[in-house]
Formats: C-alpha cells, sequence, structure tokens
C-alpha cells in the first residue's frame, strides 16, 4: 500500500468515526424529544378525559339547579358560563 492510499483511508476512517459519533448524539436527542412528546400525548389524553367528566358534573349540577329551584347553584352556574335551559339571560338593563 502507498503512502496516499493509507492516507486516504485514514482519512475516510476518521471521517467515518466522526460521523458515528454525530449519529449517536443526534439519536439521544431524538429519544429525549420523544419521551417530552409521549408525556404531552399523555396530558391531552387525560385532559380530554376530565373534559368529559367536567361535562357530565356540569349536566348533573344544571338538572339539580332546575329540579330544586336552588337561586345560588343557578347563579355558581351562570357564573361559569352555563346558560340554563329554560332560563332568561340577562339582558340589558332597563332605564
Amino acid at each position: 500500500m502507498s503512502k496516499k492510499s493509507k492516507l486516504v483511508l485514514t482519512i475516510l476512517s476518521s471521517l467515518l468515526l466522526l460521523l458515528v459519533i454525530v449519529n449517536i448524539f443526534v439519536s439521544l436527542g431524538n429519544q429525549s424529544i420523544q419521551g417530552e412528546l409521549g408525556e404531552r400525548q399523555q396530558a391531552i389524553s387525560q385532559t380530554i378525559h376530565l373534559e368529559t367528566l367536567n361535562r357530565q358534573l356540569i349536566n348533573v349540577l344544571a338538572s339539580l339547579a332546575l329540579k330544586t329551584n336552588d337561586e345560588a347553584l343557578k347563579k355558581v352556574l351562570a357564573a361559569g358560563g352555563i346558560n340554563l335551559p329554560g332560563e332568561a339571560e340577562p339582558g340589558p338593563a332597563k332605564k
């Protein structure tokens, strides 16, 4: 083997080693991003389940407020932006 071919092979092997090291760092970065993404997906999934539970809770409270004609509960629901069926929305004040 000539000196020139040894030099070319050494440069290529050094370049290959450098690329392997870069690949390792990139894959480690991808793993951390994938972990963060998994946590976000779990949070979104939990939020969807809680949204369903919140809707059910609001429906039960609204039904209870209408059945018992509980003004305090109606005010709490109205303060949260929940309009009860059959309830008139407060309009502008008349002079």
